[in-house]
């Protein structure tokens, strides 16, 4: 199942049944089956404190994800700052429900194995993301 929060920020995603919906069939379409996938909007400065004390980073992200998959079953906790996805937003001149839908589909390719980490492996991502967002029907 997957779900919504918010931690320090008073916040509701758009569209939450196609939402869940939109990503459930990414995560089947790569033949997983849905665990639980909790997805947590917060500050950047609550994001900033859980990429310090778990990453050792030093610095504001628009998301993290926590793995807890086991084979086939697709489970983990994704965080998203609010804050640095509205900046991105403004940014790229986007706008910010669909760059809440890429991130949160960012953190759900994490759990499906793809990483960002090499130019090649942020260029799969990418690639990824472009395909599924073209997908999502409200």
């Amino acid at each position: 199942m997957i779900r919504f929060f918010s931690e320090d920020v008073p916040f509701r995603p758009q569209h939450i049944r196609s939402t869940r919906s939109w990503l459930e069939q990414v995560i089947e379409a790569h033949r997983r089956t849905t665990g639980e996938v909790s997805f947590i909007f917060c500050s950047d400065r609550h994001l900033l404190g859980i990429n310090t004390r778990f990453l050792q980073h030093d610095y504001y992200t628009d998301v993290i994800t926590f793995d807890y998959c086991q084979d086939k079953l697709i489970s983990g906790d994704i965080f998203i700052s609010v804050d640095r996805v509205r900046d991105n937003a403004k940014k790229h001149g986007i706008p910010a429900s669909e760059e809440f839908r890429r991130v949160m589909l960012h953190g759900c390719l994490h759990l499906l194995g793809y990483a960002d980490k090499s130019p090649a492996e942020t260029s799969r991502m990418r690639a990824a993301e472009k395909k599924w967002l073209r997908t999502f029907t409200r």
